[in-house]
Order: C-alpha cells, then structure tokens, then sequence
C-alpha cells in the first residue's frame, strides 16, 4: 500500500453541486477513513512513495497543461480573487480554440467540468498522488502480484490536457504508460468507479497496447454525461480496444456483475501482462451522488472476481463518497 501525506495539502473549500457551493464530497477524510480500516484489518504495510520526477507524467498530460496546473492557483489569487478558482467560462461548440492569456479564461480552456475548484495546494496533492501510483507501478514491474496505490485526488477524469471530476493528473493512465516503458508488452485497465473514466478513454482511445474497459452509470443520465457509450469502441489502431458497459439507475450487484465478467472476458482475451484498477468505491448504495446499488460485501466478491483472470495487479483509489463508510 502506498500513501502520502501531502494529499492534505488538497482542502477545498467549495464544489458547485445542485446549484449551491459547497464543501467538496472529494475531501482528505476519505482516506483517513481508509486508512484506518487498513489498520483494523491488517491488510498490509504502509508506504510512503519515491519521486519519479516529471517526465511519466508528461508522457501522458501535454506540457502547457502541466505548467498550467503548477500556477493557477498563483496567477488567480494575484488578480485579487477572493475564492477558490472555478471555471465560469468554456470554448464551447463553435468557438474559437485559442488559449486565453487571462486566468478566468485559462480555467474553462483547461477544465471540463465546473464543480472541481483549484485550491492552494491543489498542484502538489496531484504531483504527489501520481507518485504514490507510480511507486506502486515501480512493485508491479518489479514483480509484485498487488499493489494499491492509495491516490488523492483521484485521476480517472483528467484527459491529456483537461481537468475535472476532482481529477487534476491521470494517475491510472500514468501508470499504464510507466508499466509499458519497463517492459510491459500490453496493459489493461479495469474502472470500475460509478462514474465513466473518460480521461482515460480519450488518453487511449488511438491504442491498441492499453486496453481500457469500464463499468459505470448510463453517461446518458450520470457525469461526466459526454462519453461512455457502448458505441464509443477505439479508433484508428484502437478500434476495439475501448470497451464501455454502461448501466441504468439502481443496478444492483447481480446486474452489475454480469458486466464485470464480460469486461474480465475482454481482459482475458486481450493478454496483457499486468492489469491497473481504477477503484472507485461510488458504486456503493449510499453514495451521495451516485445511483448503483451494490452492498458492502459485494465489493469482497469483485476482488474475487478479478483475482481469477491471475494478473499482476495495480489498485488506484478513485472516487467513493460515503464518506465513514468507505473504508
């Protein structure tokens, strides 16, 4: 298990949920509450990550992007904003693509959602919860059969040069690529949060090296709302290796699990050395802003599941909003 620290350094204040500003669902308590459990259980050590520097990183996320993200926060508060930084404004359809020069505009040309506020500390959460993944795709590689990268905030939203969904850096898509470069002929990543990894998706949808499947709510009724159709399978060299299972309002775990076993069909049939985990826990039942109905228990027979396809395999903590019960 790996976990630092400096994810506290991410304490919001705000979210704009249901028309309201509020304090986030994403918050540092989650992974005290994880953490604990983690202690009750003895399910294994905890350690505290290695640098791997910028360049995995810049491997998947575009420059610009990267430096954006390092100074937002700067560049807002030095225009005498009063808040936290939320993307008011966005290049919607029809509209020129140019990158504006001013703050306000460089937060809708780089987010893709407007409940995710940029806060102090909000850049080193992120460069530290790639780390913490990057440290765990280090074990894998090495020849660890399981490790869990215990990440905040999570990454499964954030495409190549977008954030949002609490998501800043793709900590799953990072690893993918890291496990690639030491050696890994094909990676597969499973996500199975609520919520549509989309930033995934777009990271890899040209690939056919990184297969990603993912399991979550119909896009047509649950964010992120613009991908995740069943329809969307790849393109160019990745036709075919983009695999979506979207499910209706109160799917329980019998629905749902019949979705995981074609998903850890399309693994098995992919080959791949080494398997990443994007675990969002918001498929729970009491999920604040979720509508899937599995129980606690369920989650015992998902890792069962899972441990069938006899992979070498990575969990990346994403999304999971009940927060005292998500340990």
């Amino acid at each position: 298990i790996i976990y630092s620290e400096k994810h506290k350094l991410r304490d919001s204040e705000t979210e704009l949920y249901g028309g309201e500003l509020v304090y986030p669902h994403e918050r540092p308590s989650r992974l005290d509450f994880i953490l604990r459990r983690i202690d009750e259980v003895g399910l294994g050590s905890v350690s505290s990550p290695f640098d791997f520097g910028m360049d995995p990183i810049i491997k998947i996320h575009d420059g610009e992007f990267v430096n954006f993200l390092k100074v937002a926060w700067v560049e807002w508060q030095n225009e005498g904003f009063k808040g936290e930084a939320i993307a008011s404004n966005w290049p919607a359809k029809r509209m020129s693509t140019k990158r504006p020069s001013f703050i306000e505009g460089k937060l809708g040309y780089y987010s893709l959602a407007s409940e995710t506020s940029i806060s102090e500390g909000t850049w080193e959460a992120s460069y530290a919860s790639a780390q913490v993944a990057l440290t765990a795709a280090e074990r894998i590689g090495n020849g660890e059969r399981s490790c869990f990268a215990l990440c905040r905030p999570p990454g499964h939203h954030a495409t190549m040069d977008m954030y949002g969904g609490y998501c800043f850096l793709n900590n799953a898509a990072i690893s993918a690529q890291y496990l690639r470069d030491k050696g890994a002929g094909k990676v597969a990543i499973l996500d199975v949060d609520f919520h549509h990894g989309n930033g995934t998706q777009d990271i890899f949808y040209k690939r056919n090296d990184i297969l990603f499947v993912s399991l979550h709510g119909d896009p047509m009724e649950a964010f992120p709302y613009y991908l995740g159709h069943a329809d969307e399978t790849g393109s160019e060299a990745g036709e075919g290796y983009n695999v979506n299972l979207p499910m209706p309002p109160k799917t329980t775990f019998s629905m749902w699990r019949k979705s995981l076993q074609t998903g850890l069909e399309k693994i098995v049939e992919f080959r791949p050395d080494a398997l990443i985990v994007s675990l969002g826990v918001d498929t729970f039942e009491n999920d604040p802003i979720s509508f899937f109905k599995l129980k606690s228990h369920d989650f015992f027979s998902i890792g069962s599941d899972i441990s069938q396809v006899r992979l070498p395999t990575l969990f990346v903590m994403e999304g999971g909003y009940d927060i005292a019960e998500i340990g």
